[in-house]
């Protein structure tokens, strides 16, 4: 097939595609500057509670509900191809239309997640409760309802924090109020949080190996 022939690109979107990219990295820029010990916090935690036989669950709504997706993919299967270590528990609480479904319908949409981390959560598993305002109710409903039950919590947010600052254990607040880029700070924040565990998780018991075949697979 044919490539498609490039023109060149019309002043006014060159500007929105470098302004998008170029205000992004600069929230990454600043999240590296004000979030690391947070970020290494929130790390340590799972990796203490996967050592133990815990798992991790995640929950938010919208983008943030496929931000949770990502993430405990990255955690059950692999960060990268580079590296083969073993499945690390984790859980997205968004995708079981059923659950959520039927949670609404007989408790309201705000106890969607509460529902199922009391159903599924045990003392000293982690909850990542994901939301841009940090206001969203269903994930303030469930950061609560998991502290209750002795779940360590963790809660990715935005610049204001909003009622999950003063709810989690841990609260990782990207500096930004625009919700594009508070989203895609929020998956580099995964993937390092998911390079670090496994480190702590898997190497340091010998359990990961090198894919040399990685770069053909």
């Amino acid at each position: 097939m044919d490539k498609c022939n490039l023109k060149a690109v019309d002043a006014q979107w060159r500007d929105v595609i470098c302004g998008h990219l170029l205000s992004s990295a600069e929230v990454i820029r600043l999240t590296a500057e004000l979030c690391v010990n947070e970020i290494d916090a929130a790390a340590g935690l799972i990796a203490n509670c996967l050592k133990q036989g815990g798992k991790t669950l995640l929950c938010g709504n919208g983008g943030s509900a496929a931000d949770s997706q990502h993430i405990a993919a990255e955690f059950v299967n692999l960060l990268s191809q580079d590296v083969l270590r073993p499945a690390l528990a984790a859980m997205a609480l968004t995708t079981d239309s059923s659950i959520i479904t039927a949670a609404a319908n007989d408790f309201g949409f705000d106890a969607v997640f509460a529902r199922q981390v009391e159903a599924l959560g045990q003392p000293g598993d982690v909850l990542i409760g994901i939301s841009t305002s940090g206001n969203s109710v269903n994930v303030v409903r469930a950061i609560s309802r998991a502290r209750e039950l002795g779940i360590h919590t963790v809660a990715l947010t935005g610049a204001t924090g909003g009622t999950l600052a003063d709810t989690a254990d841990i609260v990782v607040c990207v500096p930004s109020t625009r919700v594009q880029h508070i989203q895609e700070t929020h998956i580099a924040v995964g993937h390092i949080l998911c390079a670090i565990v496994e480190n702590i998780v898997c190497r340091q018991e010998g359990k990961i190996d090198h894919n040399e075949n990685a770069a053909t697979s």
